[in-house]
This record gives C-alpha cells, structure tokens and sequence, in this order.
C-alpha cells in the first residue's frame, strides 16, 4: 500500500486558517495547518491530524495512519520535502525484537517501511526543478505527489471557504476548523463517488453503464455512497 502524506499534503497539504479566538483561549489562536494520509490505489483518507506544523503534528499522523494499517506493516510513504516526515516515519516503524543472549531488545524497522520525497527547489516564487529522493528504503514506483494534491484542490474549491489560501473566511475556533476539515475528508472517503474508482455493470442498470464507488467502497468498508444523513443518524458503540 503507497501512502500519500499530506500538509497542504504532501505538497503541503497545508490548509492553513489563521484562527481568531479571546485573548482566554490563547492555544487555539494563529496559524492551524491540516495534513492526512490518503492511500494511493482506494483514495480512502486513513487518517488526519490539525495543529501547529511541527514534529510533533508528524509524529501523530504517522502513528494513528500505522494503527490503521493492516497487521501495522511497513507501507510506503510519499511526501513532500519537509525534513519532519523521516524523523516521524523512523519513530513510529522501529518495534522492539528480542536480543539473544542480552538482557534488552533491540529496535529494528518494520520490514517494507520506505519514504520517497518529492522536494521542489525555488528561487523566490518560481519553481526551478522537482528532485526525486528515496530518503528511507526503495524509490516509489509512482513517486509523485499527485494524488494528495488533487484531493488538496477538491477542499479548497468544494465551498469549504475556511480552508481556501488567502480567504477572509477564517474560522473563529479551532475546533470549528477541525469539524470542517474532518466533515470533508469524511465526505470524501464516504459520501463522493470517485470517477477513477467507477466499474463497468456487465448489465446496465436505469441506463447506467458504470458503477458509481466511493473510496470505502473499494476498501468494502460499505456497498453503497453514504447519505449525510446517513453519517449523522448512524449509531457509534464505544467499548467500555
């Protein structure tokens, strides 16, 4: 499974809001970035995080997307630039192995673990190149980010006027542009047929040749795109 990580995503899945709050509420105030990772094959989004763009707001994606993964297996990354992925990425796949005749465990990374990096080089505003770097384990077969950008355009441009670039929309809590970000990501992985996830009907059905699918869908999360209605009415049992 390839993973698409994203701060304005992976190329900087970077929704940034500069959030307004009273002065009582000083940790929610400033710049609030958004980054998911989105899975290359399905474009089901695994996980999704909203801070401050630090280490730390790395290291929280890469373990909730790693608790996520079947069996938590080494997958392969693809990113953007940002020197934070490697450092989160190495954290988060290194597992404790018994040592022969030591009294300690040894760390050593998850078996298939890699990080491709798309790093673009500008002078000023102007983009110079694109460099291709395996940072960690093998070169991606498909190293570019372009899965996440696109599904970076679709929340810019879907009515989501908070997290557009350069907006007079901000929202005024964080936790309204946490609700925001993570209502469309829902949308997206749930609610939004794909048009690359479509599949032809081998008998039409109302005129229809191809089968509509969202990203759940094609991970047989569900058989059928949900409702809003749906989402909101649906129950959510918690273990005790």
């Amino acid at each position: 499974m390839n993973q698409e990580h994203a701060h304005d995503q992976r190329d900087e899945n970077e929704n940034k809001n500069k959030n307004e709050e009273p002065v009582s509420a000083p940790a929610a105030t400033g710049e609030r970035w958004g980054c998911f990772t989105i899975d290359r094959i399905s474009r089901f989004v695994v996980a999704w995080a909203a801070g401050a763009r630090d280490a730390e707001l790395e290291r929280t994606i890469v373990r909730s997307t790693r608790a996520r993964t079947a069996g938590q297996a080494g997958i392969t990354w693809i990113s953007d630039g940002w020197t934070a992925y490697l450092s989160a990425i190495e954290e988060a796949y290194y597992d404790p192995a018994p040592a022969p005749g030591l009294r300690w465990q040894l760390l050593l990374p998850a078996q298939g673990v890699a990080l491709t990096q798309e790093v673009k080089h500008r002078k000023g505003r102007r983009l110079e190149r694109v460099e291709i770097r395996a940072t960690l384990g093998e070169l991606a077969e498909h190293p570019y980010t372009v899965v996440v950008e696109r599904q970076n355009g679709v929340l810019r441009d879907l009515r989501r006027a908070c997290l557009t670039r350069k907006t007079h929309a901000f929202a005024k809590r964080a936790a309204t542009w946490d609700a925001c970000f993570s209502l469309a990501l829902f949308a997206h992985s749930w609610v939004l047929p794909h048009r690359a996830l479509r599949q032809r009907l081998a008998d039409p059905v109302a005129g229809r040749r191809y089968e509509r699918r969202t990203p759940a869908m094609a991970l047989g999360l569900t058989d059928h795109p949900w409702s809003l209605v749906e989402f909101l009415t649906h129950p959510v049992y918690h273990g005790s």
